[in-house]
């Protein structure tokens, strides 16, 4: 059990955070989130339980995150020995780079310019930098930097002066720095890959015949595109999920731009995917009109 100091210490951390802008939440003790009450489903069961707008304490993860006092103290006497974690993202202003020693991570001194960073209790360091807006990868394996992670939109960090379950070491603050805008050689790393191309694809799979506008011009086999593009959202893990779902919104608003998929059709085909990953109503839907966006693709007749 937690000494009074170290719950207090914990929670005047939760305060400080707070103060600043920046929405907390308790984990439990093992850096999972806390399981949900029984009234609040999974979105796949009750599309219409948006967890954003879920008014429970500590139900839904991140969602659960607030800069509210009240409701932080209501958090702490409800989740003793809980660890202390920031919400990444838009929401927070923040991306997170995750570097885990243990995994081959390390510091890139020529993308990462020194900024607000904690010490974790595996031997790690959280960098936190502005968030510049825009999609990012769930890590940067596909730089070939393996063991570092990024903590954007959907995702969270574990805070100073959490203990890590493992090692029993605390989360510490590096320093007194405040969180830098991201370089642009970093943001240019982080940025998520680029979805597959017609060049890139395998023998034509069975599925949904997309609808055309024209002959497609460009590509050999719209139905095996997007069969293609849509599997990678399928077979995204958990976490990479909405980003995946933005990449592959671009790679079908390519497609639209092409004449080879009406927008229409593009969207109920996007949806599908988002609904089968288990995102939420809202994170499909922003995906799809980013995704479109990005690409400079109109989005006339894309529904609301």
């Amino acid at each position: 059990m937690r000494s009074e100091t170290a719950a207090t210490w914990l929670l005047h951390a939760a305060l400080d955070l707070a103060e600043q802008g920046i929405p907390v939440f308790l984990l439990g003790r093992t850096k999972r989130p806390v399981a949900n009450c029984p009234a609040c489903p999974k979105a796949a069961v009750d599309p219409f339980h948006d967890p954003e707008d879920c008014d429970c304490l500590t139900c839904h993860g991140f969602y659960a995150a607030t800069t509210d006092p009240a409701r932080i103290r209501a958090m702490h006497e409800a989740v003793p020995g809980g660890l202390l974690a920031i919400r990444t993202g838009i929401v927070s202003n923040r991306v997170v780079i995750d570097i885990d020693p243990r995994n081959d991570g390390r510091l890139l001194s020529e993308l990462m310019p020194p900024t607000r960073c904690a010490a974790t209790g595996s031997g790690g360091w959280h960098l936190h930098y502005r968030h510049p807006g825009g999609p990012f990868a769930a890590d940067l394996n596909h730089r070939g930097h393996p063991g570092i992670d990024i903590k954007a939109d959907g995702g969270y960090v574990v805070a100073p002066p959490s203990i890590h379950p493992g090692t029993r070491q605390p989360y510490r603050w590096i320093g007194h720095r405040a969180e830098i805008e991201m370089p642009p050689p970093l943001i240019a790393a982080c940025r998520p890959a680029e979805p597959p191309t017609a060049a890139d694809l395998p023998a034509v799979r069975p599925g949904t015949t997309p609808s055309t506008g024209n002959n497609g011009r460009g590509i050999s086999s719209p139905a095996a595109l997007l069969a293609s593009i849509l599997d990678a959202v399928a077979q995204a893990g958990e976490g990479k999920r909405r980003t995946t779902l933005y990449g592959a919104a671009r790679g079908v608003a390519r497609m639209v731009a092409a004449g080879a998929l009406t927008s229409t059709d593009a969207y109920q085909a996007l949806y599908d995917a988002g609904v089968r990953a288990e995102q939420t109503h809202r994170d499909i839907h922003a995906a799809i009109t980013g995704g479109f966006r990005a690409e400079a693709v109109p989005s006339e007749g894309v529904a609301a």
